[in-house]
């Protein structure tokens, strides 16, 4: 079983930064998936970043180049580092981690309690 804190939200100004944490209680696989998701007042839920096994990372077009995923073993934490804040990026940011099951069985999802982030002036 895996739990996942998220701390880190805020208000900032526009061209402000921010960086999200995401604790994980249990133990935390080289073959599990993670990422960043956010979702804004009236939209859907939509992936920001992800790290895949391997190491390798994804980026929503709109952050690319502004945000940054990354996870530090040793303290069994991820984190999204977000520069360069814009308004339309005011959304509760939520972590999740897709733990690895065995090849014969399906990925299993563990979501953070989300943490709001407000971009304004």
């Amino acid at each position: 079983q895996v739990q996942l804190v998220e701390s880190g939200g805020g208000v900032v100004q526009p061209g402000g930064s921010l960086r999200l944490s995401c604790a994980a209680s249990g133990r935390i696989f080289s073959v599990d998936d993670m990422g960043w998701y956010r979702q804004a007042p009236g939209k859907q839920r939509e992936l920001v970043a992800a790290l895949t096994t391997g190491g390798s990372t994804n980026y929503a077009d709109s952050v690319k180049g502004r945000f940054t995923i990354s996870w530090d073993n040793a303290v069994n934490t991820m984190y999204l580092q977000m520069n360069s804040l814009k308004p339309e990026d005011t959304a509760v940011y939520y972590c999740k981690i897709d733990r690895y099951m065995g090849i014969s069985s399906p990925r299993r999802a563990y979501w953070g309690q989300g943490t709001q982030v407000t971009v304004s002036s």
